[in-house]
């Protein structure tokens, strides 16, 4: 299949709202988390089901009972509609929880259900409905290595406002 290149301009802008969503998540940044969605879209997180830009909100207080969260997006299956303005996705999603108070790994493993929609030259979330495919919970022990030689993190949380980068 052979794409246009406002297509694969269009394709690399939804993968890129996907990981506004992921970072603004793991960091606490709520502005960055709104910004996957228009500010009428509707998530179905299980837990939570109803405006996105409230679940945001949300997410900014549930999320402080983790040390840090790393949601991963592996395979990103994007689909955009002839009309040009909209498009469906599935992106398997794999989040590791490491609670705050005990060395305990919480993994959750799913899928990201979306309809995304462009209003001029941008893609947002317009409904997401996020799949549960299973849950662990487990131990953990520190890798042998002198991780004392690293910079060490303060997983940036939250970091609204601060550049990517070193």
């Amino acid at each position: 299949m052979e794409f246009s290149p406002q297509q694969l301009s269009d394709l690399e802008s939804i993968r890129n709202v996907a990981k506004r969503y992921c970072r603004g998540v793991d960091r606490l940044d709520e502005e960055l988390m709104k910004s996957a969605y228009w500010p009428e879209a509707t998530d179905d997180h299980g837990v939570f089901v109803g405006n996105a830009m409230e679940f945001s909100e949300i997410c900014m207080v549930s999320h402080l009972k983790w040390r840090s969260t790393g949601h991963c997006i592996f395979n990103h299956f994007i689909e955009l509609d002839d009309d040009g303005i909209h498009a469906r996705g599935e992106a398997y999603n794999i989040t590791y929880l490491f609670q705050k108070d005990a060395d305990i790994l919480d993994t959750w493993y799913g899928r990201y259900l979306d309809v995304y929609e462009k209003r001029g030259d941008e893609w947002r979330i317009i409904e997401r409905a996020c799949i549960n495919e299973g849950t662990t919970s487990e131990p953990i022990t520190p890798m042998e290595i002198d991780a004392a030689k690293f910079r060490q993190g303060s997983f940036d949380r939250p970091s609204a406002g601060r550049a990517p980068g070193p």
